[in-house]
């Protein structure tokens, strides 16, 4: 047996060795090429025109300047050309300017903690050099001329030239045709060398950008203040339905344009966060903003924003990635909380707040974010509305709420609708609308919707410390499922914090004794079976504490008031007065809106008075 052995080892041994990627044999280690290495840094750094675009520009704004202009052709493949009228190169740093890890804008690890500008890693321009051609020209002001030169040749030549730089790029890629494959057709990339320029554009409207392409004008930005710029970038639209927001709290500032849920589209939405006037890609930032519109977006909606986060330096490390597109905060939970609780209260802020300005209710912070503190927002400094009566209430009644809700009105019970966003109601529409009259023209609201709201914004103060109960007179009784009953024991507490008390009478039996007080109108057997819905898909533990408020969502949604409900005037006034104290009130808890204005110029266009 040993021989046999013996021998198929010989084979084997014998045999032709074939290699393989699994077993192959390392070289010798050596050095790369320089010209390799800024090859390989291009690749990082440089993925298509609009990236050579982005670091051309932000090294004329680090150098001062206050007019750039760009011009490009095939889309910035074959030409790329940025010029500016900053402090210029002089003529003996020229060479140093294209070659890898020079800068002027760092000299020690100090200054990388603490960076200002927005380049510092002295890689772009060797890097352009490595895959394309590259022209500097410049002048300096204290240079009687300009002076120009070409990577290539290697020499330094007089030039004409005002004040300032201009840098060449030409052939992008034509040292690296694999990577050069990979771009798109002239019109895409000259979409995204635009997009790139109009992001820069939008954090410094004090300098004016001139945008060329094959010798035609397609932008032209003069220095303006940031509304003017904002509109200019963003649109007339996304501007008229957009909230400005500027909060500061401690070292931090957030400042810029919010759009409001009634903006948001299926489709693609301008969506731009800066830091220190640095665009960024952040999933610290995603997340607290996706986190501010969780109670007034459609799931499907995309909403649009243009916001501005500024913190000393030392706080962000920028030095992350090689298009400096990414940032790390030193305290990303302090940063999280500051910006959801800042943009949450926008979004969060009233029709009408008789105890605050408008200005206060969007910009106001508690007190412990001043100190540096940066605690979950709380409900319980909202204003509290006045209950929404789902019975017949009486005119006296109605009358002291009136009188609450204004006291100047006192006697007067038609105060002047401008005093009212959403106006008097006149009458209700196929038992789903409510039709009311403001200064403005006509109003229509979902009452479903806008009760919702309502419901949902009183559930969540109520939550903060435990709902309100009442209990039943009779129990409602229902026949439950095996997945129902489990989940009746698995999450009692929870379901009393909710202000629920069902008790499992039988085998198959539940009874429901009491009832969040807020819902005590609704259809009992309903809620209940919805909860458990609910409760089927949130994790076992801390479900008050980290999904509360989907489950509350779900409970205002099945006790607001029902479609085809017929309201008295007296209700539907009520219901306005209500949703006008709410927050949130443009959307219920599905981010449909609740409330639409036609104008008086709108309803003149239809019937086509005056014309």
């Amino acid at each position: 047996m040993q021989d046999e052995i013996d021998e198929l080892n010989k084979e084997l041994h014998e045999r032709e060795y074939i290699p393989s990627p699994y077993n192959r044999q390392m070289g010798r280690i050596r050095l790369l090429p320089d010209l390799l290495i800024s090859q390989i840094a291009a690749g990082e750094a440089i993925e298509r025109p609009a990236s050579a675009l982005k670091e051309l520009v932000e090294n004329s704004l680090d150098a001062g300047s206050r007019h750039i202009e760009v011009s490009l052709e095939e889309g910035g493949v074959k030409r790329l050309a940025v010029n500016d009228d900053g402090a210029g190169i002089a003529k003996e740093d020229l060479p140093l300017a294209a070659t890898r890890h020079a800068t002027s804008k760092i000299a020690s690890l100090a200054d990388l903690e603490r960076v200002e500008s927005f380049g510092f890693r002295g890689e772009a321009l060797a890097s352009l050099a490595a895959v394309a051609r590259l022209t500097l020209i410049s002048r300096t002001a204290d240079s009687p001329h300009a002076w120009r030169f070409e990577v290539e040749k290697g020499r330094i030549e007089p030039a004409a030239g005002k004040f300032g730089t201009t840098v060449i790029v030409e052939e992008l890629f034509y040292r690296t045709p694999a990577r050069r494959k990979f771009l798109k057709s002239s019109a895409t990339e000259f979409a995204h060398c635009d997009e790139a320029l109009l992001r820069i554009a939008l954090a410094r409207p004090d300098v004016a950008f001139v945008l060329r392409h094959h010798d035609r004008e397609k932008r032209r930005l003069p220095a303006a203040d940031f509304f003017a710029r904002a509109q200019a970038v963003l649109g007339e639209t996304v501007m008229q339905a957009s909230r400005e927001i500027d909060v500061r709290a401690g070292s931090f500032r957030l400042r810029g344009l919010l759009g409001l849920p009634t903006l948001s589209a299926r489709g693609r939405a301008p969506q731009y966060w800066f830091v220190n006037g640095r665009i960024v890609r952040d999933r610290v930032l995603a997340h607290a903003t996706r986190e501010a519109y969780a109670d007034v977006l459609h799931s499907a909606a995309s909403p649009a924003w243009a916001l501005f986060l500024e913190l000393p330096p030392d706080l962000v490390d920028v030095n992350v990635h090689p298009t400096k597109a990414e940032v790390r905060f030193r305290d990303a939970h302090s940063v999280h909380r500051f910006v959801f609780s800042s943009l949450e209260r926008a979004l969060a802020k009233p029709m009408r707040a008789p105890q605050r300005s408008a200005v206060e209710a969007v910009s106001a912070i508690p007190p412990a974010l001043e100190k540096g503190h940066f605690p979950p927002p709380t409900y319980a400094q909202a204003l509290e509305p006045p209950p929404l009566a789902l019975g017949e209430p009486s005119v006296r009644d109605y009358l002291a709420f009136v009188e609450g809700a204004f006291p100047q009105a006192k006697t007067d019970h038609s105060p002047c609708l401008e005093e009212r966003p959403l106006g008097e109601a006149l009458a209700q529409l196929a038992g789903v609308y409510i039709l009311a009259q403001n200064a403005q023209g006509l109003v229509i609201v979902d009452m479903h919707a806008a009760h919702e709201r309502i419901l949902y914004e009183k559930l969540k103060r109520a939550a903060e410390t435990r709902l309100e109960s009442q209990r039943l007179l009779v129990p409602v009784v229902f026949a439950a499922s095996e997945l129902e009953l489990s989940l009746c024991v698995e999450h009692n507490e929870e379901l009393a914090a909710l202000g629920f008390e069902i008790v499992q009478i039988g085998p198959r039996e539940l009874a429901v004794k009491s009832v969040p007080a807020l819902l005590a109108g609704a259809d009992v057997e309903r809620l209940v079976r919805a909860l458990f819905a609910e409760l089927g898909e949130q994790p076992e533990t801390r479900l008050v504490a980290i999904r509360r408020n989907e489950v509350l969502a779900r409970l205002a949604c099945h006790g607001a008031v029902r479609a085809h409900r017929t309201l008295s005037l007296i209700e539907m006034n009520a219901l306005l007065r209500q949703l006008e104290s709410a927050l949130r009130a443009d959307q219920c808890n599905h981010g449909r809106p609740t409330w639409k204005q036609l104008t008086l110029a709108e309803l003149d266009a239809l019937f086509m008075r005056g014309r």
